[in-house]
């Protein structure tokens, strides 16, 4: 695995040394990016000032720039408050004070490749998937004190994946869990019953197994919480019960088909939004398994990058799924640098 280094952006070429600063304008309303408002991507953004350039925070696409005490940072424009100052501009190569470094990473000794283009060159069946490079950047990002941000599917558990995810997140592998209502009720679901939407492991529909998995969410809502069914012994094994007994953090963000739903389910997309970014802001790495609506509403909260004592670092992005489309998605909507594996 080859070590990726960031090339910044020289602002002594004359184009960017003459560049004029960056125009603001106060948001008139709560809610409201001015008209002209730019709009983020996902990749180092600087803004120039009196100050000279400075690299714009908390990063992440289809985002505004709102500029204050803490410096230049993303905001989603329903999060802008009135009189708050807003980045204006529509080019990003300096013109009007905006830059975007689209190449920012170069691999050690191969300054001519563009390494964006090839970790996000697509996905096949027929493509060849390099495992060993992909278990390799898992092991940096723990044995580094990495915060690797899991999206796992319900099919996660259908598939039979449910006992290696369980590991992964006894070995420390996990940092953050997202997921869905579904996910969280047919793990616990298999702890309780032994199936899966009252499927058992040799893939037999079960006699009464359609109700496990309501039976299951209600026994824990009788419980008050997953914590408390737990404690309890309700539950005792599972990627729900691992991550409850290790503390790593679960934002189980629900949908309007929920069953349900599990105590622990934000049912506002608004706020699990807002909980979900938290989050990606520490991410260091990403791994997406299984979930259309999940992976791609996390690859748009996700930058290109993060930070660590200074240095800028890629924050890749590994997405598995059956459909090809999924991970196009992904790619298209511009999450990278991403891995896609269709199997």
């Amino acid at each position: 695995m080859k070590k990726l280094t960031y090339v910044a952006p020289n602002f002594n070429t004359p184009e960017l040394a003459s560049a004029p600063n960056v125009r603001t304008a106060p948001a008139l309303l709560t809610g409201v990016a001015p008209p002209d408002f730019y709009s983020t991507t996902n990749f180092p953004t600087y803004i120039k000032t009196e100050a000279g350039w400075l690299l714009v925070g908390d990063p992440r696409m289809d985002a505004v720039i709102a500029v204050g005490e803490q410096g230049p940072h993303c905001l989603e424009p329903r999060h802008v408050e009135a009189g708050t100052p807003i980045v204006l501009g529509q080019r990003e190569h300096g013109e009007e004070g905006i830059f975007v470094n689209e190449n920012p990473f170069i691999e050690e000794g191969d300054e001519a490749r563009d390494v964006f283009s090839f970790m996000s060159s697509g996905s096949s069946r027929e493509r060849r998937t390099d495992y060993t490079e992909l278990a390799e950047l898992l092991e940096a990002d723990r044995v580094g004190g990495g915060n690797t941000l899991w999206v796992l599917g319900p099919a996660v558990v259908h598939s039979g994946a449910r006992e290696a995810m369980e590991w992964l997140v006894n070995n420390g592998y996990v940092g953050v869990l997202f997921a869905g209502n579904a996910l969280a009720a047919h793990d616990l679901e298999t702890s309780v019953y032994g199936t899966s939407l009252g499927i058992n492991s040799q893939g037999r529909a079960v006699r009464g197994g359609h109700r496990h998995h309501i039976a299951t969410i209600n026994q824990i809502r009788a419980y008050g919480s997953i914590e408390q069914a737990i404690n309890a012994g309700y539950i005792s094994d599972g990627i729900v019960y691992a991550c409850v007994k290790h503390q790593v953090p679960m934002v189980l963000a629900g949908s309007i088909r929920d069953d349900g739903p599990l105590p622990s389910v934000i049912s506002d997309a608004l706020e699990a939004q807002v909980v979900m970014r938290e989050y990606t802001k520490r991410a260091t790495m990403a791994v997406m398994l299984a979930t259309a609506l999940h992976s791609i509403a996390t690859g748009n909260m996700l930058p290109t990058f993060y930070q660590r004592d200074g240095t800028i670092l890629p924050l890749p992005i590994i997405a598995v799924d059956h459909d090809e489309f999924v991970l196009a998605k992904l790619v298209d909507r511009g999450t990278h640098p991403a891995y896609g594996i269709a199997r």
